[in-house]
C-alpha cells in the first residue's frame, strides 16, 4: 500500500509539472500585442518589399540575395539579434526585383537600428536606393538617401543629424525631389535634437506620396524640421514617386566612385560607415505615427 501511495505522488508531481512548464509556454506565447501587433514582422506585413535583419549574414531576407561586393563587414550583437558591423564599410546589392519597378515605393518608409559616433566632418551614409551602378551620375539622385550629416551644429558630442532624400523621375530621367533633416530654426520647436551617439538609434525616414510629405523619425517620435515636410515642384504636389530602373541598394556607403559606382564623383566630406546597422526594412507605403512607434517597441523587445 505504501508503495501504490509512492507511486500516486510520484504521478501527482509529474502531471503538476506537466502542467506548469504548458502554462508557462502559453504565457510566452501570449504576450501582450503593442499597437495590435505580436511582432515586428506583422507591422505593415502586406507592404514590406525589403528586409535585412543581419542575423549572421547580409543577405536580403524576403528574396535571398546576397551582395555583390562586401567591405569591412561583420557582425556583432544588435539590437535585435545581431546587427552589421561596418569598420569603414559598406554593402553593395544587386537588383532587388521588388524594388526595381518604375512604380515599386509610390510612397515609402524605410526603417533601420543604427549604432554610430558622431564622426566629425564626415558624413555617414545609412540606406540608399540607387540607379545602377553604371547609371547613377550623382550621389544625390536617389531615389532614395537616408544618411547622417554629422558636420552640422547640431551633431555636436552625442548628437546626430538625420537627413533623407527623395527623387523621382519621368521618363528614365531625374525630374525633382525633396529633404528632411532635424536642423535649422529653433530646436524643440521647428525640429527635434537627437541625443543618440554610441547608442542605438530607431532611425526611420516617410515619404508619403498622396500627401508630398517627408518627415524623420528617431525612436519613435518625428524629428524633422516641421516647415520643411511637405515639398512641392514649383507650387504643384510632386506626388506619387516614379522609379528610374534598374535599381540597386547600398547600406552604409555613398552612391559614389568609392563604392563602384563609376560616374559619380566621391565629395570631400563622403564617408564610409563606422559602426552598427540592424533590421533594415522597406515598405511601400508610408506607416503611420502609430505604426511606427509599435515597430520602435516590438524591435526594441526583440519581438
Amino acid at each position: 500500500m505504501k508503495k501504490q501511495r509512492i507511486t500516486y505522488a510520484i504521478a501527482a508531481f509529474a502531471l503538476a509539472s506537466a502542467l506548469l512548464v504548458t502554462s508557462c509556454k502559453d504565457d510566452e506565447k501570449k504576450l501582450p500585442d503593442i499597437g495590435g501587433y505580436g511582432s515586428a514582422d506583422e507591422v505593415g506585413a502586406s507592404n514590406l518589399l525589403a528586409h535585412w535583419s543581419f542575423d549572421g549574414n547580409s543577405t536580403e531576407q524576403k528574396s535571398g540575395t546576397a551582395p555583390a561586393k562586401t567591405e569591412n563587414a561583420t557582425f556583432s550583437t544588435g539590437v535585435k539579434g545581431q546587427a552589421v558591423s561596418l569598420a569603414n564599410g559598406y554593402l553593395l546589392y544587386p537588383t532587388l526585383t521588388a524594388l526595381s519597378s518604375a512604380n515599386a515605393i509610390p510612397s515609402v518608409t524605410v526603417s533601420a537600428w543604427i549604432n554610430t559616433d558622431v564622426n566629425g566632418s564626415t558624413a555617414s551614409s545609412v540606406f540608399a536606393l540607387t540607379q545602377a551602378t553604371s547609371a547613377q551620375t550623382d550621389w544625390n539622385q536617389g531615389p532614395i538617401n537616408m544618411y547622417l550629416e554629422t558636420g552640422r551644429p547640431t551633431s555636436t558630442k552625442d548628437t546626430l543629424a538625420l537627413h533623407s532624400a527623395f527623387h523621382t523621375y519621368s521618363g528614365g530621367n531625374y525630374n525633382v525631389g525633396g529633404d528632411n533633416i532635424n536642423d535649422y530654426g529653433t530646436r524643440g520647436t521647428d525640429f527635434q535634437t537627437v541625443i543618440g551617439a554610441n547608442k542605438w538609434v530607431h532611425y526611420v525616414m516617410v515619404y508619403d506620396g498622396a500627401a508630398s510629405t517627408i518627415d524623420l523619425y528617431a525612436n519613435g517620435v518625428v524629428v524633422s524640421n516641421k516647415n520643411f515636410r511637405v515639398r512641392d515642384n514649383g507650387g504643384a504636389p510632386i506626388g506619387n514617386l516614379t522609379l528610374s530602373t534598374p535599381t540597386q541598394v547600398l547600406i552604409g556607403g555613398w552612391p559614389n566612385t568609392v563604392t563602384g559606382y563609376t560616374n559619380s564623383s566621391a565629395q570631400s566630406w563622403q564617408g564610409l560607415y563606422t559602426g552598427q546597422i540592424d533590421e533594415v526594412r522597406v515598405y511601400s507605403k508610408a506607416l503611420s505615427a502609430t505604426d511606427i512607434g509599435s515597430l520602435y517597441q516590438l524591435e526594441l523587445a526583440g519581438r
